[in-house]
C-alpha cells in the first residue's frame, strides 16, 4: 500500500470508529473521529462562504465566463430577429437582469449551506473524505437543492419582473412548450434563471473544494489543515 492510500485508510478508520478513542496515528497528528469530522465541516463552511461571496459580488455571474447565464436557447435562437426588429436593447437588458437576479439570489445561500454542514453525519463525512474531489459538492447538491430553489425563486422573480421582455418570454415560451417546441424546463424564465444560479453556485463550491484538497495549508482552521493534509 502506498503512502497516499495508507494515510487515506487511516483517516477513514478514524471517522468510522464507533467509540471515542484516539484514531489511527497519521503523519500529521492523531485524530479522533470527532476531530476528523469537525475538520471537514470547517473546510466546507469556509468553501461555501467563499463561493457565495464570489458569486454575490457585483459581476459575480455576468463577468464570469464559467457561470454567466445566457439567454435560454429558445430565445437565443430568435435573438437575431429581435435585434433586427430593434429589440436588441431589451435582449441585453434581459441578459443583464438574469445575471443580476442570480447574484441577489445566491446571497441567500449561506445559511442553508451552513445548516447542511451542521446536519452532516459521521457516515456523510466518511464518504466525502474518501470520495472524489467534488464529493462535498455532491453532498451539498443532494441536501440543499430543493431548499435553495425555494429561497432563490422569489428573488429571481422580483428581479426579472422589472424587465418587460421577461413577461413576453414567459408567455411565448409557455405556449411553445405545449407544442414541444422548447423544453418544459425553459418555459419559465424565473425557473430557468434559478436553475442556472444553482448550477453556478455548485460549480464554484466544487472549485473551492478542489482548492482545499490540493492545498490544505489554505484551510481556515488548524484541524481542517490537518484533516486534508492527511489525505494528500
Amino acid at each position: 500500500m502506498n503512502k497516499h492510500r495508507a494515510r487515506r485508510r487511516g483517516l477513514l478508520f478514524a471517522i468510522a470508529a464507533t467509540c471515542a478513542v484516539p484514531a489511527w496515528a497519521l503523519d500529521l497528528g492523531s485524530l479522533t473521529r470527532t476531530e476528523a469530522t469537525q475538520g471537514l465541516k470547517d473546510a466546507l463552511v469556509q468553501g461555501s462562504r467563499a463561493a457565495v461571496a464570489q458569486l454575490s459580488a457585483p459581476g459575480g455571474f455576468l463577468d464570469n465566463d464559467q457561470v454567466r447565464i445566457p439567454l435560454p436557447d429558445s430565445l437565443a435562437r430568435i435573438e437575431g430577429g429581435l435585434r433586427w426588429m430593434g429589440m436588441g436593447r431589451q435582449a441585453d437588458e434581459l441578459r443583464t437582469a438574469m445575471n443580476r437576479a442570480a447574484e441577489l439570489a445566491v446571497k441567500e445561500a449561506t445559511p442553508l449551506l451552513v445548516d447542511a454542514v451542521k446536519k452532516m453525519s459521521v457516515s456523510d463525512a466518511k464518504q466525502i473524505l474518501g470520495g472524489p474531489d467534488d464529493a462535498a459538492t455532491q453532498y451539498f447538491r443532494r441536501t440543499t437543492s430543493d431548499a435553495l430553489t425555494e429561497r432563490f425563486l422569489p428573488i429571481v422573480k422580483q428581479a426579472t419582473a422589472q424587465v418587460q421582455l421577461a413577461e413576453h418570454y414567459n408567455r411565448f415560451a409557455g405556449q411553445a412548450a405545449q407544442f414541444g417546441l422548447i423544453d418544459q424546463q425553459d418555459a419559465n424564465l424565473d425557473s430557468y434563471v434559478t436553475g442556472k444560479a444553482l448550477d453556478g453556485l455548485f460549480l464554484v463550491i466544487a472549485e473551492q473544494e478542489r482548492a482545499i484538497r490540493k492545498n490544505p495549508a489554505a484551510a481556515a482552521t488548524n484541524i481542517a489543515k490537518k484533516v486534508f493534509g492527511a489525505l494528500r
